[in-house]
C-alpha cells in the first residue's frame, strides 16, 4: 500500500472516529461532565504513552505556555461538554450540525485575533451556514429540549474555534499530539473541580465504553489524523473532515434509529457543502 492511500484511509478511520464520539452522548446513561471526564482521563493516558514512547518533549518552554495550556484545557473541557449535552437534550444531528457551524465563529474572531483582512465571500459563507443552522433547529421556543440542544451545539461551535484560533500560535512551538496531551489532562483535572462523582455509577459496561471513546475516538483518531498531515495536504484533509456529521448521522440512524427529517437534512447538507467549499476556496487562494 504506497504511503498517499494509507493517508487517506487513516484521516477517513479517524474522521469516522470523531462522528462515532457524538454516538456515546446516547450510548452512557451519565451526566455530561461525567463522560468528558472519562473521555479525557483515557485519553491523556494513551496520548502520554504513546508520546513517552516516542520519547518526544512535553516540557513548557515558558510559565506563560504553562498558563496558557491550563487555560486551553478547561476550554476544551466546556467545548466537549456542550457538545455531548446538546446531543443529549436534542439528537446526534443536531449535536453534530450545530457544532459543526464554528467556521462561522472562526470567520467572525480571526480578523479580530491576527487583524487579518476581512473578504465578502467570508460573510457570505457565514450567512449561508447560518442559514443552514436555522433550518436544523426544529423550532424556536426554549421549552423544547431540542432547541436548547442546539444553542449548547452553537455553544459547542463557538468554544471550538477559540480552541482553534488560540492553538495556531502553539501549533508553531509544540506538536500537535503534545498539545492534545496537555489539554487533555488539564480539560480532565478542571472537571475533577466540579464533576460530582458520586452521582455516576460506573458499570463495567460504561467503563468499557469511556474507554473506547478516550483511546479508540480521541487519542487514536487524533493520532491518525496528524500523521496523515505528513502525506496529505491540509486542505484536502480539512475536506475530509467536514465528513464527521455525515457518519455521526449515518451511525446513529443504524444504531439508535434517530432518522433526521427534511429540514435537518436540507439545513445540514448547507453547512457541510458551505464549509466543504470554503475550504477548497482556502486551499486555492
Amino acid at each position: 500500500m504506497n504511503s498517499q492511500r494509507r493517508a487517506l484511509i487513516q484521516v477517513h478511520v479517524s474522521v469516522f472516529l470523531f462522528g462515532l464520539a457524538g454516538l456515546f452522548g446516547k450510548f452512557l446513561a451519565l451526566p455530561a461532565s461525567f463522560i468528558v471526564l472519562g473521555r479525557t482521563g483515557f485519553a491523556s493516558l494513551a496520548l502520554g504513552l504513546w508520546l513517552l514512547w516516542h520519547r518526544d518533549s512535553l516540557r513548557p518552554r515558558s510559565r506563560r505556555d504553562f498558563l496558557g495550556l491550563v487555560v486551553l484545557g478547561s476550554l476544551l473541557a466546556f467545548h466537549w461538554y456542550s457538545f455531548f449535552l446538546a446531543i443529549q437534550l436534542s439528537t446526534v444531528a443536531i449535536g453534530l450540525l450545530t457544532f459543526s457551524s464554528f467556521p462561522v465563529f472562526v470567520t467572525a474572531l480571526e480578523p479580530w485575533f491576527f487583524k487579518t483582512r476581512w473578504r465578502w465571500r467570508d460573510g457570505a459563507i457565514a450567512t449561508a451556514v447560518l442559514l443552514g443552522v436555522a433550518l436544523v433547529i426544529p423550532e424556536y421556543s426554549f421549552s423544547a429540549s431540542s432547541t436548547v440542544g442546539a444553542v449548547w451545539g452553537l455553544l459547542s461551535g463557538l468554544s471550538f474555534a477559540l480552541l482553534q484560533l488560540v492553538n495556531k500560535g502553539y501549533r508553531q512551538r509544540y506538536s500537535a499530539l503534545a498539545i492534545a496531551l496537555y489539554q487533555n489532562v488539564f480539560a480532565c483535572l478542571s472537571l475533577l473541580l466540579v464533576t460530582p462523582l458520586s452521582v455516576a455509577l460506573l458499570t463495567p459496561y460504561s467503563l468499557g465504553l469511556l474507554l473506547v471513546l478516550g483511546v479508540l475516538c480521541t487519542a487514536l483518531a487524533h493520532t491518525l489524523f496528524i500523521e496523515s498531515l505528513a502525506v496529505l495536504r491540509t486542505q484536502l484533509a480539512s475536506v475530509i473532515s467536514a465528513l464527521e456529521p455525515v457518519y455521526g448521522i449515518l451511525l446513529a440512524a443504524v444504531l439508535l434509529e434517530e432518522i433526521p427529517d427534511v429540514r435537518t437534512v436540507i439545513g445540514g447538507l448547507l453547512i457541510v457543502g458551505t464549509t466543504t467549499l470554503a475550504t477548497r476556496w482556502e486551499g486555492e487562494g
